[in-house]
């Protein structure tokens, strides 16, 4: 008996209402699709946040080693300059880098490249005569 009525209410439905439903589902199916697209752009870009982060966090340690010993040159320049600011340390500098002497001094250069010279001029001269 349960059956005639369901089967009676099934008939009874006119067809608007069935067109109706189609229409709804279509919208729901619609939806749906559109939360899924919504949710695969949120979560793709959640993780290109999260790999520009770490990417981010890696340069800003890199920076902050090359800081860091940017300022111990920083510091150790300060201290040259203190040691250079004298003048025992100047007439050193003056003596050994610029190969200056100082008042009634003599000043000898030994140099030790003449072999490395003469062997670059024997060599140009045998290239010159082979030319």
């Amino acid at each position: 008996m349960a059956e005639k009525k369901e089967n009676q209410n099934i008939e009874e439905i006119p067809e608007s209402s069935l067109k109706s439903r189609h229409k709804t589902g279509f919208y729901y199916s619609f939806l749906t699709l559109v939360l899924l697209f919504c949710l695969i752009q949120i979560g793709f870009g959640a993780i290109l946040n999260i790999s520009k982060t770490i990417s981010y966090r890696a340069k800003i340690s890199t920076l902050s080693k090359i800081r860091d010993v940017a300022e111990n040159q920083n510091q150790e320049l300060k201290q040259d300059i203190k040691l250079f600011s004298s003048m025992s340390s100047l007439e050193g500098i003056a003596r050994n880098n610029l190969k200056m002497a100082g008042e009634d001094e003599v000043l000898i250069l030994i140099n030790n490249n003449q072999q490395q010279n003469n062997k670059n001029k024997k060599n140009k001269q045998k290239k010159q005569h082979k030319k």
